[in-house]
């Protein structure tokens, strides 16, 4: 048995000609023809399940040769083939269409065209399997082998499996004549089976079939459902979120590809319908996990709370409750990945959540606490704060070690790295040689520092004391201090091993500590120096480690590649103690690198210096889209134009320092305090349109203010 809670080094990667829908929980892989082949990565997958392994076309017992693919949504496009004719030059082929959709299983439309002057005769066969997998063997390559499938037809349609699991095709539009591979019957052989139409096809004619793929329980609906539920959940995303006009069209089809791939990103609770969350990425992580979801949402608040709202909801309802050291979950802590598939039930002794992660806990306070300044309302902020204080105190019980929050894994089969840098070398010596838990991260101490003050505002904007909150934020920053900053080198550690002995290597984590305003002033000033230098600065981001450390690569993993959303945090973190060339040196940097990218953001991309290759280099197993490196050009807007909203406080900041290129920008539709407002910014004209009117609008950025205020009159 696979661990399949245990980093294995990094992603699987899909093969390069493949083609991805996704639409919430559900996703397929498929060739560049649409076609799902047993032997490779593929398939349909709802809610960690493969309900497809194979899905073949073959026209005349020949496979199809691809002519393009035609997107229309992350959830639907129309695949092009041809079959060239067999009897020579001057004879067309046929082409076929598929046009295909998912959303809780695939719905897709066959389409044959003859364009030639004579009638064919035809025969279209469709080779389906269900193996039932669970996402983690897809992935790993590990499927275990299954006992026969029994198949059987019902109505218009056949089921693969039993009557408690298993997964029923629905074909509408012609007659089918359905056979086992070899021939026999349907209902007396098993899978794999075949799928036939004999088919008249007339000069210059269409033909066209329907089918539905959907998981079942042993009965068959009457008809293919409509896709209807997922386009109009489209349509009120695309409907709600914020609109760009600028003169750059290369920010305009970046910041388009942000809302079109956080749109195909969300996952709904099929129990709470109404709220939704942000899965980490596509293919294989399109789940909830605790740090990426939030972070994410945390990042795409410009373009809608909604994502954070429901992203704390969702987390609240699995907060742990007990202590189980299998799946580590302990009261109060955030979970790390939920999973719904056969393979978690197997690693995690009957259960779909895994709590193994030291930065999720803090984390939820601290998007909770940034979702008030951006007008979370009283009622829901008294329904998540009891989750916030649990939070803390599984911050303060559990975590704490030498007055720092550390991780060391409870379970063999848990995470060995329980920070974003989770690969088994992820955390290192300046000398390259590899830290080992316990471990204090030194980007955590600064969500657990905000994360404190996050609390001492929420108190505050309740008319409560929050005092004792902001206490403790500045006695773990004076600690901080003290033992991560290392004066004869000048940079913060990247960690603390077994409690006190420093990870000295230059990395880019201490970045998140500007973002999160742990950071002494001066000590600022001079880890930013390094954050810019020409080793750690590439031009397209900020690697994740130094080119001067031992363990540098930049085709690593995390040992010098670069990350997206790592960059955009550290600009933000540049941003706020006042280092405006620098972090708008690195925005810039990620926003051309996005342009390069196609629009789209990868997870991550090799570390190499622009000037060596003069265009950013693909990792090859990056996911994409991914949902922090999605959110991060959101992110990186906010930073340049210093948007920063505190409703309970009664104030706003904007003071833009965008690019000289971009001239003039409106941004319209920006969700705050719960009303739309308008950001112009001309010049050195700058407005915001329509905030309540008790909100005063501050034309300067948002001071570097380490003490949590009232709004007068609380």
């Amino acid at each position: 048995m696979g661990e399949g809670w245990t980093f294995a080094g990094e992603p699987v990667a899909t093969p390069a000609e493949g083609v991805t829908l996704i639409e919430g929980s559900s996703f397929l892989l498929s060739t560049q023809t649409g076609d799902v082949l047993p032997s490779l990565p593929q398939g349909l997958f709802v809610r960690d399940t493969r309900l497809l392994s194979t899905w073949q076309l073959r026209l005349d017992g020949r496979p199809l040769e691809p002519l393009g693919v035609l997107p229309d949504t992350a959830f639907r496009d129309t695949v092009l083939s041809r079959v060239p004719a067999l009897t020579g030059p001057g004879d067309p082929g046929v082409l076929v269409e598929r046009v295909r959709q998912v959303s809780g299983g695939l719905r897709e439309e066959l389409r044959l065209h003859n364009p030639g002057p004579r009638s064919r005769r035809l025969t279209l066969e469709l080779f389906v399997d269900a193996d039932l997998a669970d996402i983690f063997e897809v992935k790993e390559s590990r499927v275990r082998p299954r006992p026969p499938r029994a198949v059987r037809t019902v109505g218009n349609g056949l089921i693969l499996g039993g009557d408690e699991r298993g997964v029923h095709i629905v074909v509408e539009g012609a007659e089918l004549v359905s056979e086992a591979r070899g021939g026999a019957p349907i209902s007396a052989d098993s899978a794999p089976a075949r799928l036939r139409w004999s088919i008249d096809l007339a000069a210059r004619a269409d033909w066209s079939a329907v089918l539905g793929v959907f998981p079942s329980d042993g009965g068959l609906p009457a008809a293919i459902p409509e896709p209807d539920v997922a386009h109009g959940r489209l349509r009120d995303w695309e409907a709600a979120v914020p609109v760009l006009d600028t003169m750059d069209e290369r920010l305009r089809e970046v910041l388009e590809s942000t809302r079109r791939d956080l749109g195909a990103l969300r996952i709904h609770d099929p129990e709470h319908p109404d709220e939704v969350a942000v899965a980490a990425g596509a293919p294989w992580f399109m789940a909830l996990f605790g740090r990426d979801s939030l972070l994410s949402s945390y990042m795409a608040l410009a373009v809608d709370p909604r994502l954070a709202s429901g992203t704390l909801r969702t987390l609240a309802r699995r907060q742990g409750r007990k202590e189980d050291p299998r799946t580590e979950e302990q009261p109060g802590r955030i979970l790390h990945e939920t999973r719904f598939g056969s393979d978690a039930d197997l690693v995690l002794g009957g259960g779909g959540v895994y709590y193994g992660s030291v930065d999720a806990t803090p984390l939820f306070v601290m998007v909770l606490g940034e979702l008030r300044r951006w007008g979370l309302g009283d009622q829901a902020l008294r329904d998540l704060l009891p989750h916030a204080d649990r939070a803390l105190e599984w911050c303060g019980r559990y975590a704490r070690r030498d007055g720092f929050l550390t991780y060391d894994r409870l379970s063999p089969s848990g995470l060995l790295h329980q920070g974003w840098k989770d690969s088994v070398d992820g955390i290192t010596f300046a000398s390259g040689g590899v830290a080992m838990p316990p471990i204090a991260l030194a980007e955590v101490q600064g969500y657990w520092y905000a994360a404190l003050q996050a609390r001492a505002q929420l108190s505050w904007s309740l008319g409560e004391d929050g005092s004792a909150w902001s206490s403790q934020a500045a006695a773990l920053r004076d600690r901080f201090d003290e033992q991560f900053w290392l004066p004869d080198r000048g940079w913060y550690a990247t960690a603390l091993q077994g409690g006190r002995e420093p990870v000295d290597a230059l990395a880019s984590n201490p970045g998140h500590c500007l973002w999160t305003g742990i950071a002494r002033p001066d000590r600022a000033e001079e880890y930013a120096r390094h954050l810019l230098s020409p080793q750690m600065f590439t031009g397209w981001g900020v690697r994740t480690l130094s080119s001067q450390m031992g363990a540098y690569d930049p085709m690593s993993y995390h040992n010098g590649a670069v990350w997206p959303h790592d960059s955009a945090l550290c600009a933000a973190g540049l941003m706020r103690y006042g280092f405006v060339e620098e972090s708008r040196a690195v925005c810039m940097a990620l926003l051309e690198a996005a342009v390069d990218f196609g629009g789209r953001l990868p997870e991550l991309y090799c570390g190499f210096d622009r000037m060596q290759y003069g265009r950013p280099v693909s990792y090859p197993t990056s996911c994409s889209p991914q949902a922090w490196a999605s959110a991060a050009p959101a992110l990186v807007l906010r930073t340049l134009l210093r948007f920063d909203p505190d409703i309970p406080a009664g104030r706003c900041w904007i003071a833009p320092v965008l690019p000289e290129q971009w001239q003039s920008l409106v941004l319209t539709q920006v969700p705050v305090g719960g009303c739309r407002v308008t950001l112009r910014v001309t010049g050195e004209d700058v407005s915001i349109e329509g905030l309540p009117d008790d909100i005063r609008i501050e034309h300067e950025p948002r001071p570097l203010d380490l003490t949590p205020v009232a709004r007068p009159g609380t």
